[in-house]
Parts: C-alpha cells; sequence; structure tokens
C-alpha cells in the first residue's frame, strides 16, 4: 500500500468510524431534511463543509493555526446543534417555491463555517500519524480525499434511508425530519455536557 493509499483509508475510516460519531451527525443533521432529487443542493452543502474543513485541517496540521483542543471539542457539537435546530424551521413548500433563497444560501454559508471547526478536530487525529512524515502536502491531500469519500457514502446512506421511509413506507417528510433532527438534537447536546470545557 502506497503512503496515498494509506492516508485516503485513514481519512475514509476517521470520518465513518462509528465511535467518533460526531462528524456523522453533523453531516446527518446537514442532510436531514433532502431527498433524493435534492442532490444539487446537497453537492453544494457537502462541497461547501469540505472546503471549509480542508482549510483549516491544512492550517492546523502545517502547524499555522493553532487553538484549543478542548474549545474545538465542544464546538463541533455546538455546530451539530445548531444545525439540527435549524432543521426544526425548515418548510417544505416554502423551499420548493423559493430554491435560490436566502435561507439556502444561508446553509451554505453555515456549511462551510462549520467545516472550519471540523477541520480543527480533524487535525488533531491526523497530526498525531504524521510524526515520521518527511513531507506532509501528500498526505494531507490523500487524508482529505478519504473524507469526502467518506461523506459522500454517509450521504448516501442517509438519503437511500430516507427514501425508504417517505416514498416507499410513506411516513410524512416533515415527521421524517423532525425525528431525525430531534434524535441529533439529543445527542448533540449530550456530547455538550460530556466536553471537558464544563469541568
Amino acid at each position: 500500500m502506497t503512503t496515498f493509499q494509506a492516508y485516503l483509508y485513514l481519512g475514509f475510516s476517521h470520518i465513518t468510524d462509528l465511535q467518533g460519531y460526531d462528524h456523522i451527525l453533523f453531516i446527518v443533521a446537514l442532510c436531514a431534511i433532502f431527498q433524493l432529487s435534492d442532490w444539487k443542493k446537497i453537492l453544494i452543502l457537502v462541497t461547501a463543509f469540505t472546503l471549509g474543513h480542508s482549510i483549516t485541517l491544512a492550517l492546523a496540521t502545517l502547524k499555522i493555526l493553532t487553538f484549543r483542543s478542548d474549545l474545538i471539542e465542544f464546538l463541533i457539537p455546538v455546530t451539530i446543534l445548531i444545525t439540527a435546530i435549524g432543521n426544526l424551521f425548515h418548510k417544505e413548500k416554502t423551499s420548493r417555491m423559493n430554491n435560490s433563497g436566502n435561507s439556502q444560501r444561508l446553509r451554505y454559508i453555515a456549511a462551510l463555517c462549520f467545516g472550519l471547526i471540523h477541520g480543527l478536530g480533524f487535525s488533531n487525529f491526523l497530526r498525531s500519524l504524521l510524526g515520521k512524515e518527511e513531507s506532509i502536502i501528500q498526505p494531507l491531500f490523500a487524508f482529505n480525499v478519504g473524507l469526502e469519500a467518506g461523506q459522500l457514502l454517509i450521504v448516501g446512506i442517509l438519503l437511500l434511508i430516507g427514501f425508504v421511509f417517505t416514498a416507499i413506507l410513506k411516513v410524512n417528510r416533515f415527521n421524517w425530519n423532525l425525528v431525525i433532527s430531534g434524535i441529533v438534537i439529543g445527542i448533540a447536546l449530550t456530547l455538550i455536557l460530556k466536553t471537558n470545557i464544563f469541568v
């Protein structure tokens, strides 16, 4: 296995690891209100999130940016909580009538900004792996590509599950959104209360 392949796998396995499920929760919260036909919006959202975490992942890994780990551990579930709460105010009809409205643009901006925070979280893991590497550019790029592939897998699984419940089992889309977002809110609150910032 080449260095590129190794870090590609590490990036993919890191974001899909159920033991470190905070990033998965954010992706779920980000895409909970969408369905398969919204793939363009989802692509923009995931790209915005990727752009955000790529910037801070690179800056932190290269030691250009420093930060308090406990603060990032607190802020990551805060981003999840804010995103999931925002879902509760999503109105399907309004969204359909105003596809390029302010609410969608705000969602893209939020995904980008919250991605900046998540990138700092990713950097803690990546820096622990880079100690013996002579050049970190290729590992950094490969890790990011792995993260992106993992994100797309998570989104795909979520959309398929949503399709089964709403299109096949005929669960109301608003109720689906309420259930998913409510579960995410509960878990995010638990994560916030467990962070060292409150100790």
